[in-house]
């Protein structure tokens, strides 16, 4: 049986997403919950591994359960796949950084890192103009400068498209930088806190915090609108701006196909990716 996780976690006290040895990261600590109530070993496939400190509120994940799990699960009082979540979070604790939202028996061919067609995020820009917030200080970075989001918002929407984002991105060897910025706009919320909502096909490491602080860079004046598709488009590492805090940074949403498209999906995906390293 595969299981689908629908998972939000505080990514502030978290080493990432990813399992690390000596080390308390949101994989690890879901993983060891299961290992509780099913017995075994879990491992979780994720749609999007994120960094430390990092957030997330759409976060999905698979779980692949075996044999003697799958039949645990079921002489449990409640057996269904979606009773599972309430057991997690039974371990995982009331007022835990993590919580599991829902758990499901997924779909056929669904996978939750290939399968994906798009993930959304959320960047939190307080500015001089807000002020600090104390309340806010594990979700939302502080700039003491007045930014101007028109600026911001134009710089942008000049970045969407298919592009090579070397530029943007933490380089690892052999793999590619080339993505689809499906949306990349900047408004203010009714606090007037500046939000970014950034979606693409697929990010590479950093890349969303890099975008977000070349736009910041924009809104203080220290670049023109025009300066971040050009050093886009130079597709070199630059200090013309500063890759922000990763406590702004939410992942809010995951897109998949219909049903009947997942399997084909992950099968394109992961012949994409073999050619990337």
């Amino acid at each position: 049986m595969r299981l689908r996780l629908d998972i939000a976690y505080d990514g502030t006290a978290f080493s990432g997403w990813a399992r690390q040895p000596s080390l308390r990261t949101v994989q690890g600590s879901i993983e060891a919950a299961v290992g509780r109530i099913l017995g075994g070993e879990a491992q979780l496939v994720v749609a999007g591994r994120t960094d430390a400190g990092v957030h997330a509120s759409g976060q999905v994940a698979h779980l692949d359960l075996t044999d003697a799990q799958e039949a645990r699960l079921r002489r449990g009082r409640d057996p269904r796949a979606d009773a599972l979540a309430a057991r997690l979070n039974g371990v995982l604790g009331r007022y835990a950084d993590v919580s599991v939202r829902a758990t499901s028996e997924a779909p056929e061919g669904f996978d939750a890192r290939f399968s994906a067609v798009w993930r959304r995020y959320a960047y939190r820009v307080a500015d001089r103009a807000v002020g600090y917030d104390p309340l806010e200080r594990f979700r939302t970075t502080f700039v003491p400068a007045a930014l101007d989001v028109d600026a911001m918002d134009a710089a942008a929407r000049s970045l969407v498209g298919l592009h090579d984002f070397a530029a943007y991105c933490k380089p690892r060897p052999e793999a590619t930088t080339i993505r689809t910025l499906l949306e990349f706009d900047w408004r203010r919320d009714e606090r007037g806190v500046l939000v970014a909502n950034v979606k693409a096909d697929a990010f590479c490491h950093s890349m969303v915090r890099a975008l977000v602080g070349a736009c910041v860079a924009v809104g203080e004046g220290r670049l023109a609108v025009s300066d971040v598709a050009v050093l886009r488009d130079a597709r070199e590492r630059t200090s013309a701006f500063v890759v922000l805090a990763a406590r702004g940074l939410t992942l809010t949403e995951v897109g998949y196909p219909a049903d009947d498209l997942l399997a084909a999906r992950a099968e394109q995906t992961r012949a994409r990716r073999a050619t990337d390293i």
